[in-house]
Formats: C-alpha cells, structure tokens, sequence
C-alpha cells in the first residue's frame, strides 16, 4: 500500500486511508466515499462533512473514540497532522525527563485552545496516557468538548476542561498555582483578519479543484478565535511568549505551532530577550506541506531532570 511521506515513525497513519475498514468500522462514512483522479478511494476534502465523517471513522477505529462530533462550522483538523505534532512532544519529553512527570506523577499537558473538537487531549491521552488540561475562550467550544468527554470511555478523569475568561491573556486565568506542567501546546490562529482567512481558504480550494465563483466558505470551518486574531500568528504567540515567563517554574517545556517560517526569527529574538534557557524549532514535513514547532523552557537541564 502506498505510504504517506514523512510523517512521524509512530504515526498510525503514515499508509493511506483504508477506506474498506474505515467504513466497516463506522458505515455513515459511506456516503462520502468517491473515486480520486487515480481511481483510488477518497473524499471530497472540501467538504467538511465528508471530512468530519472521515476523521469520526478515524478516531473510532484507531483511537476508540466512539462518539466525536463537532458543531456546524467549527475547524475540523485533519488527524494526521494533528497526532504528528504529539509524537514529536513525545520525543521532546523523552529527551528531558522520564517517562512520567515529576515525582512520577504522570504526565500534564496543557492545550491552549482545544476548540471544538478537543483533537489534541484526545490523541495524546489514547496515545501516551497523558493527562490534559485544555483551555478555550469560546464557551460553545467547552461545551462541545465537554460533550465529547462525558461520552467516551475513560476520558473524564485524564481531561479537564477551562474556559479562558479574558481575550488578552493566554495563560492566566488557566494555570492555577498549584498546577504543574509538562507541556503546552497551541495550533494559533494563523490569519491576522477574516478577510485573509477567506482568501487562504479559496486559494486551497481551487487547489483542489472545488472552487466555486463567490463561494466563501472557509476551509475545514473555523470560527473567528480558531483562525484569526489582530496581529495574526506572529502577535499571539508573541504575546504567549512574554506571558510564559510567569509561570517557567511550573512549565517543563512551553510548545506553539508555527505556520509561517518568516516568524521563527522575531520569535526566537523575543525569546532571547526575556531570558528562555533553551529554544527549539522541530520541523514536521508532512507530505507536501511543511510545518514546525517551536519550544522553549526557562528550566535548567538539571531542573529539568528532576
């Protein structure tokens, strides 16, 4: 069976769908299932029906999440990509500490907006077993979340879920003072305005040849806090940077994606500035796209050891 190319060594999905033990395991994915121009089976990813019934398949088969759903026009992340960036914070934690946290409990990350789909504590729990906190500003987001836990074996006592109350902090009002950390992790938002997350997302429709004159959709869904804010990227997670400095004693290691490339060096800079020990930057090239991580940590290596 073909491969997909780069993707994590211990991603489940690095051959291509199995379409046949997809449908079997979950039939509403049916429906969906179309011929690509190889005359292999596919989807329509413009779709986000076809792509929400895809990933429900995935997460039911692979990860035994039996009920999973998002509202109409939340962001449906594709699991591929989403289950690589755990595999590389796996690897990061090997490199500096054991396989549980601290004191040998186990292992807490943080997830600055989970969103609608709680993807991230999701597949980090089935996966490793961690522990998540999981933070959002859109109440309609906890709830699906929410939702999703309260229906799916084991997940109540490994996620915890808190609404962020103010749209100016990121950590505050999240991380409590008796909370201790393993990890954040953060898909920000990308597009500094909805006209610019409209227009990214026609782009990547006519490249998939779906694109219809006038046709606004946005890519996948996302609503306003999912996909963009003033400043864009580079501004969120700037603002990330200079708030984790108030909470690196209780914080191994601080994560955020980055999707442009052009905002690893002012990042970097920011991070020099107010005094991080060590900086990351982990690429993740999964077939033809191409994405990365940057990490950081105001902790020692000794401290981290501990």
């Amino acid at each position: 069976m073909p491969t997909k190319q780069k993707l994590h060594p211990r991603n489940r999905h690095t051959e291509n769908y199995n379409f046949q033990r997809l449908c079997r395991i979950s039939p509403s994915l049916k429906q969906f299932v179309i011929a690509n121009k190889l005359g292999q089976p596919s989807i329509n990813f413009a779709s986000s029906f076809a792509v929400k019934a895809l990933n429900s398949a995935i997460l039911k088969a692979d990860y035994a999440i039996d009920n999973w759903s998002v509202p109409a026009g939340y962001l449906c992340p594709p699991i591929p990509g989403r289950v690589d960036y755990i595999h590389y914070i796996a690897d990061l934690l090997s490199a500096t500490t054991k396989s549980t946290g601290k004191n040998g409990t186990p292992i807490t990350g943080l997830d600055i907006g989970t969103g609608a789909s709680c993807i991230y504590p999701l597949l980090g729990h089935r996966e490793y077993q961690w522990q998540f906190i999981a933070s959002d500003i859109d109440p309609a987001s906890i709830s699906s979340s929410q939702y999703i836990i309260d229906n799916n074996e084991g997940l109540g006592a490994a996620i915890r879920l808190r609404l962020q109350p103010d749209s100016r902090h990121i950590f505050q009002n999240v991380i409590t003072s008796t909370d201790r950390i393993d990890f954040t992790l953060c898909n920000p938002p990308f597009h500094a305005s909805l006209a610019h997350a409209k227009q990214t997302s026609a782009r990547k429709r006519r490249n998939l040849g779906t694109n219809n004159k006038g046709d606004s959709k946005l890519n996948f869904g996302g609503q306003k806090a999912e996909l963009w804010c003033k400043g864009g990227e580079r501004e969120f997670v700037g603002t990330m940077i200079k708030e984790s400095k108030r909470f690196a004693d209780q914080v191994l290691w601080f994560t955020s994606l980055i999707s442009s490339h052009d905002n690893i060096r002012p990042l970097k800079l920011l991070l020099r500035e107010i005094g991080a020990d060590e900086v990351k930057v982990v690429g993740m090239a999964q077939g033809h796209k191409v994405s990365r991580f940057i990490a950081w940590t105001f902790l020692t290596p000794q401290q981290r050891m501990c």
